[in-house]
């Protein structure tokens, strides 16, 4: 219970009764202490992982942000059974290590990719042909084998050159 008076420019004078919580104290007792203590290692060795691998690669990323998540959900369970900092150090783990395993996955993804558009393009040769009134038509040319497939499917048994190209392609 609190009383509080309260006294307005005009003197009025407002007397006010409040029943407030009690505060809550902090008192765990050295166990509490240690658990808590373990936690917030975790989580700040956590949050340097996550600094330091930066955008380097998903699989870093992954192992951070899934150590975090880990280790909190960990903390959470174990606080039920009383083993909180155990809890909190095999969360951690266990999430570090799926996080990473799914980074990883989608860094090979995004690496398959690339290497498929390097190829595609290392496989694309374009030819340019000059128009009998001085503008330029482009031909793009599959490497397919040995040989070349013009955009029309005809297929070249060497590079043609433009003036091969120009009576299908140019004017």
């Amino acid at each position: 219970m609190c009383m509080c008076l309260i006294t307005s420019t005009n003197n009025v004078e407002l007397n006010v009764e409040m029943n407030l919580p009690k505060p809550i104290s902090f008192n765990g007792g050295p166990k509490m202490t240690k658990n808590f203590l373990t936690i917030l290692i975790v989580l700040a060795a956590g949050l340097c992982s996550l600094f330091t691998t930066g955008c380097e690669s998903s699989g870093g990323k992954g192992a951070a942000i899934g150590g975090l998540g880990g280790a909190g959900l960990g903390a959470i369970i174990g606080h039920q059974s009383g083993h909180t900092a155990e809890g909190a150090l095999l969360g951690g783990a266990l999430g570090a290590g799926g996080g990473y395993i799914i980074g990883s996955e989608r860094d090979k993804k995004k690496t398959q990719a690339e290497i498929g558009d390097l190829r595609q393009e290392m496989n694309t040769t374009t030819v340019n042909i000059t128009n009998s009134n001085g503008s330029v038509s482009t031909v793009v040319l599959q490497k397919q084998g040995v040989g070349y497939v013009g955009p029309r499917g005809e297929y070249y048994n060497q590079l043609p050159t433009p003036q091969e190209l120009k009576p299908i392609y140019g004017f």
